[in-house]
C-alpha cells in the first residue's frame, strides 16, 4: 500500500516542476501558457493566480474530454500548448500533471510549492472577483487548520 506523499514522489519521475520565479519567467516568455489550478472551488475563490483555469482535481480527466458535463474547451484543446498545473503546496498538482501527461498533454509542469510558494515569492494573486490579495493577509490561509479529529491516534497501528 502507497501513502500520499509515495504516490507523489513516483509521479515526480515523469513530472517537470517549475519553481515560482522560473514560471514567472516562462509567461512572460510565453503568455501562452495554460494555467489550470485544480484546487476546490473555495479555495481558488480565496485566492488564484490572474488568468488561471479553475478544474479541480476531482474532475481533471473528464474536464479534459468532450461530450461531459466537467469539459473544459479550453483544456481539452491545449494537448499541445504549454500547461503548468498549480495547487495550495505543489503536491496536487504533480498527480494533476501526471494525469494529464497520462491523457496525451504533451508540454506539463506542476507549480512546485504551489501558490503557497508563489505568494512567499510576492507574486500577486487575486481573489474570485479578480480583486488583489494582499499577500501579508493570505499568510492566515495558508496556515493548516488540522482538526483533532484528522490527526493520527497515539495507537494506530498501520494496516500494512
Amino acid at each position: 500500500m502507497k501513502r500520499f506523499l509515495e504516490l507523489i514522489k513516483d509521479c515526480m519521475h515523469t513530472v517537470k516542476e517549475l519553481m515560482p520565479w522560473d514560471l514567472e519567467e516562462r509567461l512572460q516568455a510565453n503568455p501562452d501558457i495554460l494555467l489550470v489550478d485544480v484546487r476546490e472551488p473555495y479555495e481558488y475563490e480565496a485566492m488564484h493566480i490572474r488568468d488561471s483555469l479553475l478544474v479541480p482535481r476531482g474532475i481533471l480527466e473528464s474536464a479534459c474530454e468532450w461530450n461531459y458535463e466537467e469539459t473544459e474547451p479550453e483544456l481539452v484543446m491545449a494537448r499541445n500548448r504549454e500547461v503548468v498545473v498549480v495547487c495550495r503546496s505543489g503536491q496536487r498538482s504533480v498527480l494533476a500533471a501526471n494525469s494529464l501527461q497520462v491523457l496525451g498533454f504533451k508540454n506539463v509542469a506542476s507549480l512546485e510549492t504551489g501558490i503557497r510558494g508563489w505568494k512567499d515569492y510576492d507574486l500577486p494573486l487575486v481573489d474570485g472577483e479578480g480583486n488583489d490579495v494582499d499577500l501579508d493577509d493570505a499568510d492566515e490561509y495558508f496556515t493548516a487548520h488540522v482538526r483533532e479529529d484528522q490527526l493520527r491516534p497515539k495507537d494506530w497501528v498501520d494496516p500494512v
